[in-house]
């Protein structure tokens, strides 16, 4: 049985513009609150940024919905998200796709997140502990690619590892010089989307966000890329 909490949020998401009825089922049959940690989960279905471990965030319901629906996804369709985090985007795209490729290069969040994808049995959902920057060229090209954290700017490399007619969003603007909340706060970001078309490629301006910052390389914690 669905939580009544999720039925709430996608009546607020819903009034928030959020139409495209395959997104919203995706969510409401997403459980939120196992992607929270413990002393949020009272809040797992508010529409608000949470804290989780390693200085990162789950994303705002809102924003997760905004940006799954501005993909416009087909069935068929590979995406690369860049940043797993607590798995929750990863978890959503999931049943919109074919297959979702998410990369992370905290290993401690990216073991919770795949034990979460193995709770829910998420079959076509494929991990990556790596520097996210650096994107999956073994895999590529991709359909779609989602960058969960900001930047000041696309890197080409990303860029060129979707197909023709592919689309790439990100957070771009200024980045945070710390992961904490007053510091995101503090700083101009909006979401931009990049369609790689047969001439280059095409920027559209979506809206203004606040997302923490990815970061190139991993953390020195004596781990190997994996």
């Amino acid at each position: 049985m669905t939580d009544p909490r999720a039925i709430q949020l996608i009546m607020t998401l819903r009034r928030h513009g959020i139409a495209d009825g395959k997104v919203l089922d995706a969510l409401e049959r997403t459980p939120r609150e196992i992607f929270v940690d413990k002393p949020f989960e009272s809040s797992a279905y508010d529409n608000t940024a949470l804290p989780i471990a390693c200085g990162q965030t789950i994303s705002q319901p809102y924003i997760v919905a905004y940006v799954t629906q501005e993909l416009n996804l087909e069935p068929q369709m590979r995406v690369l998200e860049l940043g797993t985090g607590s798995g929750y985007q990863a978890a959503v795209l999931s049943p919109l796709c074919r297959r979702v490729y998410t990369i992370e290069r905290h290993r401690h969040l990216l073991r919770q997140a795949e034990a979460r994808f193995k709770t829910l049995k998420l079959d076509n959902v494929v991990t990556r502990h790596a520097d996210g920057l650096e994107g999956w060229r073994e895999q590529a090209p991709f359909d779609r690619i989602l960058l969960s954290a900001a930047v000041d700017e696309v890197p080409l490399i990303l860029i060129e590892q979707l197909k023709p007619g592919g689309a790439l969003i990100a957070p771009v603007g200024a980045v945070p010089k710390s992961n904490d909340f007053a510091a995101v706060a503090s700083v101009s970001q909006r979401l931009e989307r990049i369609i790689r078309t047969e001439n280059g490629i095409k920027r559209e301006e979506l809206i203004p966000v606040m997302f923490v910052p990815m970061v190139e390389g991993l953390p020195h914690d004596g781990e190997k890329k994996g």
